[in-house]
């Protein structure tokens, strides 16, 4: 594998939701299945809410503008869930 190769950032090609998961596929060929229950706010929204998203930034990241929800591609290859509704620490 080329230097290059590692150096190119996967963008959103496509995404959508079932009533369990969110699914994006990547310009790479690549596709991410995650829990929606990850996202509280695309959890908790309706089907057509969820229909309804925008890729940001040449498809670095996803938006939902009926729940103002973002999560970026980089978070979901990453693993990370929201923080949304998880405790603090302190």
């Amino acid at each position: 594998m080329s230097i290059s190769a590692l150096k190119s950032t996967p963008r959103a090609a496509t995404v959508r939701c079932t009533d369990d998961e969110l699914i994006v596929s990547l310009t790479d060929g690549r596709t991410l299945s995650v829990p929606l229950a990850w996202f509280p706010r695309l959890a908790h929204a309706t089907p057509e809410q969820r229909d309804e998203s925008e890729l940001m930034g040449d498809g670095e990241g996803i938006h939902w503008p009926a729940v103002d929800e973002d999560i970026s591609v980089a978070g979901l290859l990453e693993g990370r869930p929201s923080v949304e509704d998880q405790p603090q620490g302190g």
